[in-house]
């Protein structure tokens, strides 16, 4: 009787166990244990980047939605101001055409020589007119230049439509020709006339533009181009800078440099390239887009022997020197002699000549008066500026009668 009371208890607790009510609270009792709502904003759904090294590029939506906005934002502020630009632009379009046809015909603009004088384009042009003997084809050159600005000049002051004229220089012709000299002139006119902020000139050669390594002649002609900025850079003997043997050769990369700069900054800079004729047109057939980049080629003759004896005498004024009347036909004969050998170099030979007919008249002088003691050692001043004929001599001599491996030393 008792063992079958027992068993009765037993077999009733184990079905209350497994009641529904018993299922719910178990299940909630381990879902506790866990997460307090599953469904809910909890822990359990907020991200927490895992173990995946690429999380790292997952923004969260409203973040992506954000930025989203923000460009569309600037992309129409943008379009909103060029659109503005662009209106304002077509108002002073359509105020200049109306000013140009209310404006008659008999609008004064000024004459030519006010603006050639007032700009000192002139003055420029005297000083090349006195600095340079003959070259008449040059000259009419740079002034057919000069021309053209001051008529652009007189056009913008009345509101017409200009554009800077390509300015950019070839000058081709022998050593001493004068194209240095041109090129300063140039310089200048350009600054006079506004079309360079300094007008100062910056002659380059290849040593100065190209680099003996990879990684080099960028710097290096970046840094030439920088010194003449706003005036006139001249690169002498220009074909120098392209070697057509050598593929590899780092010349090529200046060329590219300069091309750049004369396209996209010929506003602030003018570009001269020199050399010898023949070898500037080898040249400009390899690079083609620097011959169509450059709108001025200007050839600079040789001079004739009479033109050579007109330049000593511009020098000999310069350095405040007299040349004997009788001195000036020696010298003639020897500028024809020397024109006959190697590397003569026109203007510089002169310049060469009159030194050393400078130090043969100081030795003339010296001995008189220091060695020889003639007037007491005293020398007026007509013996310190005279240059006479037997110092032009000594130079015909040593053409004359000198070896003939040392004639071109005269």
């Amino acid at each position: 009787m008792k063992f079958t009371t027992a068993f009765s208890v037993l077999c009733l607790a184990s079905a209350s166990a497994f009641t529904p009510s018993a299922t719910r609270s178990l299940v909630q009792t381990s879902l506790r244990s866990s997460n307090q709502n599953p469904f809910g904003n909890t822990e359990s759904l907020q991200y927490t980047g895992g173990d995946d090294p690429n999380n790292k590029n997952y923004v969260k939506l409203t973040d992506a939605l954000n930025e989203a906005d923000t460009e569309r934002r600037k992309a129409r502020e943008e379009a909103d101001q060029r659109e503005r630009a662009a209106e304002i632009r077509r108002e002073e379009r359509l105020k200049k055409i109306q000013f140009m046809v209310d404006m008659p015909d008999s609008q004064p603009a000024g004459t030519v020589d006010d603006f050639m004088f007032k700009e000192g384009v002139q003055d420029q042009l005297d000083k090349l007119d006195n600095d340079l003997v003959g070259l008449v084809p040059v000259k009419q050159r740079v002034k057919e230049i000069a021309a053209l600005l001051v008529l652009d000049k007189m056009r913008r002051k009345l509101g017409f439509e200009t554009s800077v004229p390509s300015l950019h220089m070839s000058f081709t012709g022998a050593p001493g020709t004068g194209k240095t000299t041109v090129a300063v002139r140039m310089g200048q006119i350009l600054a006079k006339m506004g079309y360079s902020r300094r007008g100062h000139v910056v002659l380059a050669t290849r040593d100065d533009l190209v680099g003996q390594y990879v990684g080099h002649t960028a710097p290096k002609t970046k840094e030439m181009i920088k010194k003449a900025m706003g005036g006139v850079l001249l690169v002498d003997e220009a074909y120098y800078l392209y070697n057509a043997a050598n593929d590899r050769d780092y010349g090529q990369e200046s060329i590219e440099i300069l091309l750049n700069v004369m396209e996209n900054n010929q506003d602030d800079l003018v570009v001269a390239v020199a050399g010898y004729k023949d070898r500037m047109d080898k040249f400009f057939s390899y690079i083609p887009g620097m011959m169509s980049r450059i709108g001025n080629h200007i050839d600079f003759p040789n001079y004739s022997a009479d033109e050579l004896v007109k330049i000593s005498e511009v020098m000999a004024r310069d350095l405040e020197y007299d040349i004997d009347s009788n001195a000036y036909g020696v010298f003639k004969q020897y500028i024809e002699e020397r024109m006959q050998l190697p590397y003569f170099s026109n203007a510089r030979t002169v310049r060469n000549a009159m030194d050393r007919a400078r130090m043969n008249a100081a030795i003339r002088t010296f001995e008189r008066y220091a060695i020889n003691g003639e007037n007491g050692g005293w020398c007026s001043v007509e013996d310190l500026k005279s240059i006479q004929s037997d110092d032009f001599q000594v130079l015909l001599d040593d053409i004359l009668y000198a070896d003939a491996d040392k004639r071109i030393f005269a």
